[in-house]
C-alpha cells in the first residue's frame, strides 16, 4: 500500500519486542518524512536498533523528568512501546498523557496466531474497550465479516533466537548499570531451561501424544498454563504466579468436579524456567487425592485440545480464544479483554465443573470483528516475511486510511 508523506509526525520508539520489528517500522516511517527518535534502556535495545539513538543510563527515579524533557525538546507526537506494564513504560505512558501525546501500545495478539495487538490507550487489563456484550453487538453491525487471510509463516527457533540475543545483551552490556529487567528469572537460568527444553522436545511431544490417546473418549477439562513472568499474571490476575493459580484450580477441581472427568494441565510452549511443572502438578494432585484424574503434558496441539475439551480454564490467556471459537465453555479467573457475559462463564469456578456456560456465538463473532477492526494488525514476529507484513499492517493503522477513526474516551486528541 502507498502512503502519503506525513512530515508533521515525530515518533519516539521505546522498548519493542526482541528482534527487528521496531527498527524496520521506523525505517518505513522515515520514508514518509516522519521524525524518528529512539531511547535505549538496555543493551538489548541497543543491539536491536542499529541507528542513531539516545541511551538512557540513569536511575529509574530520574527517568520520568528526563523523558518529559525529551518529549518537549524533540516535539514528539507519538510514543511507541511494546507492553504497557513495564515500569519505565508505565511512567512514559503517564507523562505522554500529560502532554496530550498519542501512545501506541503493541502486545502479543488478542487472537492468535497471525495477529499482534495495537491499541492507543493500553492493552489487556488496561484496554479501554467496553466489557458490555451489547456494545460489541451494536458496533459489529457496521463491520464486514472477518477477513480470510492466509496463515503467517512462523518459526519457533527464530523467535527463540531473537529473544536469546536480546536478553544476552541486556545481561552482558555494562553500559546500562542501573537498568533492572521486568523479568524475574536470570538469563543464565533461562539459557539452561532452553537447552533442557530442546533436548527433551521429541520425547515430550511423544509423551503428550500418548497421554492424549490414553484419555480417549473420557471427558476432560483443559488448563493451559501461562508464564509466571508474564504481566498478565503479575498485574492482571489475583495470583502472584502460576503456582498459586494451579493450587486454586486443582483445589476447586478436587472439591467440585464430577468423578468421571479428567483435568489436563498443558505447559506453556515458551516456558523455559527451571520449574518442574510435572512434579509440582503430580505432588499437588497426590495431596488432593486426585492423581488418577489429573495429568500434565508439555506438548499437544492446543487448537485440537481446545476444541475437544468439555471446558477450558484460564487465568487470562489468549489461548482461550481457541476454545471460544469452537463454542467450548471457557472461564477466565483474571482480568481479560474477552471476560464478559455472553462469552465466558460468569459464575464461580466451583460451579464451572458441573454447569459450564457455553459462549454465545453471535456475541463472540461481534467481539472478534471489533477486535480485528480496532485492535489487531496482521503479521508476526517469528519470520522475515511475517515481520515485513506486520510492518505494513502497522503503517496502515498508524498513518493509513484507518488511522484515527477511533479513539477511546481515555485518550485526548492533540489540539
Amino acid at each position: 500500500m502507498k502512503f502519503q508523506p506525513i512530515p508533521h509526525r515525530n515518533f519516539l520508539f521505546l522498548q519493542g519486542p526482541p528482534g527487528p520489528f521496531f527498527w524496520q517500522l521506523a525505517e518505513r516511517l522515515k520514508e514518509l518524512e516522519c521524525g524518528i527518535s529512539r531511547i535505549n534502556l538496555n543493551g538489548g535495545d541497543k543491539a536491536d536498533w542499529p541507528g542513531e539513538a539516545t541511551n538512557y543510563r540513569g536511575r529509574r527515579r530520574k527517568w520520568t523528568l528526563f523523558l518529559d524533557r525529551f518529549l518537549v525538546e524533540h516535539a514528539i507526537t507519538d510514543v511507541m512501546l511494546f507492553g504497557d506494564c513495564r515500569p519505565m513504560h508505565m511512567a512514559a505512558h503517564r507523562m505522554a498523557a500529560l502532554r496530550k501525546i498519542d501512545v501506541h501500545v503493541f502486545e502479543e495478539g488478542y487472537i492468535r496466531p497471525d495477529w499482534l495487538t495495537l491499541e492507543p490507550s493500553g492493552v489487556n487489563g488496561f484496554s479501554s474497550l467496553s466489557r458490555d456484550p451489547n456494545w460489541f453487538l451494536e458496533e459489529a453491525r457496521r463491520l464486514p465479516p472477518l477477513p480470510n487471510r492466509p496463515p503467517i509463516t512462523a518459526s519457533f527457533r527464530r523467535r527463540a533466537r531473537d529473544a536469546f540475543r536480546y536478553y544476552s545483551y541486556v545481561q552482558f552490556d555494562p553500559s546500562f548499570p542501573f537498568y533492572r529487567s521486568h523479568r524475574a528469572s536470570s538469563l543464565t537460568s533461562e539459557f539452561v531451561g532452553w537447552v533442557r527444553k530442546f533436548a527433551m522436545e521429541k520425547r515430550e511431544l511423544a509423551r503428550a501424544d500418548r497421554v492424549i490417546a490414553d484419555i480417549g473418549d473420557r471427558p476432560f477439562f483443559l488448563f493451559p498454563l501461562q508464564l509466571s513472568n508474564d504481566f498478565q499474571i503479575r498485574e492482571h490476575s489475583p495470583f502472584q504466579d502460576m503456582k498459586e493459580g494451579l493450587q486454586y484450580v486443582l483445589s476447586s477441581f478436587a472439591r467440585r468436579a464430577p468423578q468421571d472427568v479428567m483435568l489436563l494441565v498443558k505447559e506453556h510452549p515458551l516456558d523455559a524456567s527451571l520449574t518442574n511443572w510435572r512434579g509440582y502438578v503430580d505432588a499437588l494432585a497426590r495431596r488432593l487425592s486426585i492423581s488418577d484424574r489429573v495429568v500434565h503434558i508439555r506438548g499437544g496441539n492446543l487448537t485440537d485440545l481446545a476444541a475437544a475439551t468439555r471446558g477450558l480454564v484460564t487465568v487470562n490467556s489468549t489461548s482461550s480464544t481457541l476454545s471460544l471459537a469452537a463454542g467450548v465453555p471457557t472461564i477466565a479467573l483474571g482480568k481479560a479483554i474477552y471476560n464478559m457475559a455472553g462469552i465466558t462463564h460468569q459464575g464461580r469456578l466451583d460451579d464451572f465443573w458441573m454447569r459450564p456456560q457455553a459462549p454465545d456465538a453471535a456475541v463472540f463473532d461481534a467481539f472478534r470483528r471489533v477486535l480485528y477492526d480496532r485492535c489487531l494488525i496482521y503479521g508476526g514476529l517469528a519470520s522475515e516475511s511475517a515481520t515485513t507484513t506486520l510492518v505494513e499492517s502497522a503503517l496502515e493503522r498508524l498513518v493509513g486510511d484507518r488511522v484515527s477513526h477511533w479513539r477511546p474516551a481515555l485518550v485526548v486528541a492533540r489540539g
